[in-house]
């Protein structure tokens, strides 16, 4: 479907990964009101992101499958926190676990950050259920995957819902892709520096996209 038919209004936006790219931009443009389960975590694969989606979040970043592997800083600090990957999931949290409330030996604040993961996943799968109509972005995603999350996304939306993958190649500017999958619009970004200067291509693609209400 052509990019124009994103525009509207929605009750909800998510981002299903694969950085927190998305979900840095949507906070700029005002278009994320609360926090999704994967707004700053790390999932390349979006093999492993369908799965979660078909489990409904069952499982998701359980205690005895993580491991601890090193450092990353803040989303917008220079304060450290742990590199958590969820083995079962192949995602990895790089912003939940402050380096001075826990070691890589011992998640010390575990139970709170399985909490606001949960609360999280369940605000979602809300919106699945009662959402009229539903935004999910994608950053980094092959046909063929993309096709299967067009079909589970199906069998678990109740109502109005549309995909919206974003890929970075060797574009000079933003180029919109004919995917013949229905409810999914592609556009390829310039991958050259793509944390900072695609700023104008975000707004320009979300110029006539906003959110109307909270459930």
């Amino acid at each position: 479907m052509s990019i124009s038919e994103i525009k509207g209004s929605y009750d909800a936006i998510f981002s299903l990964g694969d950085l927190c790219l998305a979900g840095i931009q949507l906070r700029k443009l005002n278009l994320r009101p609360f926090a999704g389960p994967l707004d700053w975590m790390s999932s390349p694969s979006l093999v492993s992101v369908n799965k979660l989606l078909e489990n409904r979040f069952e499982g998701f970043m359980l205690k005895e499958n993580l491991l601890a592997t090193g450092y990353s800083t803040g989303i917008d600090s220079i304060e450290k926190y742990l590199v958590v990957h969820d083995q079962a999931y192949g995602i990895v949290s790089s912003h939940d676990f402050k380096a001075d409330q826990n070691t890589l030996e011992n998640l010390i604040t575990y139970p709170e950050v399985k909490r606001k993961l949960d609360r999280r996943s369940e605000r979602l799968l809300h919106y699945l259920e009662t959402g009229k109509k539903i935004l999910f972005v994608r950053t980094e995603a092959s046909f063929a995957d993309t096709l299967k999350l067009e079909e589970i996304l199906t069998d678990l939306v109740k109502n109005e819902f549309h995909i919206l993958i974003i890929n970075h190649t060797d574009v000079d500017t933003m180029k919109e892709k004919n995917w013949p999958i229905t409810h999914v619009s592609v556009v390829e970004f310039p991958k050259h520096d793509k944390w900072n200067n695609n700023d104008d291509l975000w707004k320009e693609l979300f110029s006539e996209v906003e959110i109307v209400s909270e459930n």
